[in-house]
């Protein structure tokens, strides 16, 4: 409906403008966009400008207090996602540590192509269908899951599994439409101002869902950069300074908890991938409360080491987690 809609809009055929009428647009446009950039202020979202400046609102902070009885990160091997996701996140104290009665849960998996399982460039559903269920049975009121998608949206959530697998836990899919995204305070150093999902406002708790993969620019796609997926506007022009929009990211959503899906990992052609060939088997679950480690942990699964990406040693320097995965407590079990 919303196609067809534009459609009829584009097919409006206006009288010529006069020159004055010109003119006076011309100057009206400026004299907005002058405004905004006068308020400190880079609007980025999907349409050229605002129609007047909103207060900007900011990130809670999703975590939950820190237990030094438990480890930071467990490592579940195996062939059966759930129960490999069900083990890593018992390591750690179990959902009820992370998710309250009556909480309203946010999960954010990668789904940002039109793909299928099979071809690694998502979060796998069975993984996805697992938290549902978890956060379901530690009694969250709602559990939500979004992303904001490079493809289309419905398609991705549709192929991927994804879509089918929230429904049949429990969950609800939420995408954001243009009037879904409010303008946030990134405080970082390289975003500023950027329009945000508002799910992200609204959740009690977050917990990251990424995957395993291959990335063309910065070396992979892990959990800090799964982040991308929390924002809107012309996110390709992060790309200039990727290594430090992805820590700008990391920085400013502090999940509650992240699940990472290492049962297929896509090693090249990603984030897009689309060939069989380049997925192989990785039959592993990871959770984790210090998303540097487990992004320097997984990158055993693409053959890299953290001097490979920058981004790594980035985010230690600002505090976010260490490296030396292996200095922290960090548990590893196999489930049959």
């Amino acid at each position: 409906m919303a196609t067809r809609r534009k459609a009829e809009r584009n097919d409006v055929i206006e009288p010529p403008l006069t020159r004055r009428v010109f003119l006076g647009r011309v100057l009206g446009v400026s004299g907005l966009a002058a405004g905004l950039a006068g308020g400190g202020y880079l609007v980025y979202s999907d349409r050229p400008m605002r129609q007047s400046l909103v207060e900007l609102k900011k990130f809670k902070d999703f975590r939950v207090a820190a237990d030094p009885l438990r480890p930071v990160m467990a490592v579940a091997r195996g062939a059966r996602t759930e129960a490999m996701a069900r083990e890593a996140v018992e390591k750690l104290g179990g959902m009820a540590r992370f998710v309250g009665r009556g909480d309203r849960v946010l999960l954010k998996p990668n789904v940002g192509w039109d793909r299928q399982p099979e071809q690694g460039a998502n979060t796998g559903p069975e993984l996805v269908g697992a938290v549902v269920k978890m956060c379901r049975e530690a009694g969250a009121k709602e559990v939500w899951v979004t992303d904001v998608s490079l493809n289309d949206p419905r398609r991705c959530f549709a192929r991927s599994g994804i879509g089918q697998a929230v429904e049949e836990a429990g969950g609800k899919v939420r995408l954001a439409g243009r009037e879904d995204f409010v303008e946030t305070d990134m405080g970082g150093e390289v975003l500023k101002a950027w329009p945000v999902a508002r799910f992200f406002h609204e959740a009690d708790k977050v917990i990251n869902l990424p995957i395993v993969k291959h990335h063309s620019l910065c070396a992979c796609t892990l959990a800090m950069k799964n982040w991308y997926g929390v924002i809107g506007g012309q996110r390709n022009r992060l790309h200039q300074s990727i290594h430090r929009s992805i820590v700008d990211l990391a920085a400013a959503v502090r999940p509650t908890l992240t699940v990472m899906d290492a049962t297929r990992i896509l090693k090249r052609n990603g984030p897009t991938g689309g060939n069989l060939e380049d997925v192989a088997v990785g039959e592993t679950v990871i959770a984790s409360l210090d998303e540097v480690a487990l992004d320097s942990f997984c990158l055993g699964f693409l053959d890299l080491t953290p001097d490979r990406v920058p981004f790594l040693a980035m985010a230690e320097a600002r505090g976010l987690g260490r490296v030396a995965w292996r200095e922290l407590n960090v548990v590893e079990s196999r489930v049959g």
